[in-house]
């Protein structure tokens, strides 16, 4: 049987944030899931950073089926969780079920890899004190708030907890992710 790693993750999710890592993390020999706030095809966006811009540029990106919706999901079934950023964090940090999944990843140390506005979550569920982490930029007051050291890198290890700033750091993140999956929860 394979390995599981879950993703939480909603419509306005970054496409790439989403499918870099299930992709990979396939190509690893682990069970991928999509977990959202119900089963449907969600709507991702893709971000892109274009000269005359001061911030980032939205437009629409790929659809994707959720396989399972918030309340279906049993995180002690999953060896790891990938939070994605977009703007999906910012609604589903308010989610109880998120938190509830979120929280099991932190209280029994399984690794956690997060991006970009995905620290929303966890800082919602009050598990960044005394963490370092990195994040969007944009997010670094944010992430100071929630009791957190923020690091501007494009991968930050900190025990299982592995974070990037957004998807230019895709290679070093999940490079490092890996690292810490296959010493706490190998594929085989």
């Amino acid at each position: 049987m394979a390995v599981k790693v879950l993703i939480v993750t909603g419509d306005a999710a970054e496409s790439l944030e989403v499918l870099y890592p299930y992709q990979r993390l396939r190509e690893e020999g682990y069970q991928v899931d999509i977990a959202a706030p119900s089963r449907k095809k969600l709507r991702f966006v893709v971000h892109d950073f274009e000269d005359g811009f001061d911030t980032y540029t939205e437009k629409p990106g790929y659809t994707w089926p959720a396989d399972l919706a918030f309340t279906e999901v049993d995180p002690a079934q999953y060896a790891a969780l990938v939070i994605p950023g977009g703007r999906a964090p910012e609604y589903l940090r308010n989610d109880p079920e998120v938190q509830r999944i979120v929280k099991h990843f932190f209280e029994v140390d399984k690794p956690v890899a997060q991006i970009c506005h995905g620290p929303q979550i966890t800082a919602a569920a009050d598990l960044l004190g005394g963490r370092t982490t990195a994040a969007y930029p944009a997010l670094e007051p944010d992430v100071k708030a929630a009791g957190a050291t923020y690091r501007d890198a494009e991968a930050v290890v900190d025990g299982v907890l592995v974070s990037a700033r957004a998807w230019p750091d895709h290679p070093g993140w999940l490079r490092a992710f890996i690292e810490v999956l296959r010493t706490k929860a190998p594929a085989s």
